[in-house]
């Protein structure tokens, strides 16, 4: 059996000591003993997620060494890695069931909320039935959705 070396290009940073990463054309390159496993664009956040998380379900690196090498929070890499086994790939590529819509102030609780407006209560006396944050009401006033009496 020929043994085999792994090549790495100079400009690469060391994620663990089998798996690399470099950036060449806006172009995000993961490489395993020398050769390419996976790739994204710089902007992709979501591919960037997902990439980290196959990392770390092959056991080819830690969760510290993402955090150190990227230099984003421990945090970050443990709420993707929680995502992607709860909900497999789909937690980042999966259809978004809001369909454009707030998750929060739909159907009849909107109509309620905007019933109290128009009655002239206080967008804080509403929230705090309503139970949804002030900001949340606030938001969809200005966007146009609700619409509040002066």
């Amino acid at each position: 059996m020929q043994l085999f070396l792994p090549l790495f290009p100079k400009e690469a940073t060391m994620i663990s000591s089998e798996v690399g990463v470099y950036t060449h054309d806006g172009i995000v390159q993961y490489i395993h003993g020398g050769l390419p496993i996976f790739a994204h664009a710089e902007s992709d956040l979501n591919y960037f997620r997902f990439i980290i998380c196959n990392l770390l379900e092959r056991k080819l690196c830690r969760k510290t060494d993402i955090a150190r090498c990227f230099k984003v929070s421990p945090d970050f890499v443990y709420t993707a890695h929680k995502r992607y086994k709860q909900f497999g790939p789909d937690a980042f590529f999966g259809v978004d069931n809001r369909h454009g819509h707030a998750h929060k102030i739909i159907g009849e609780k909107r109509i309620r909320i905007q019933e109290k407006l128009d009655k002239g209560q206080s967008v804080n006396s509403i929230a705090k039935e309503e139970n949804v944050t002030e900001g949340s009401i606030r938001y969809h006033i200005k966007k146009g959705i609700l619409k509040k009496n002066p």
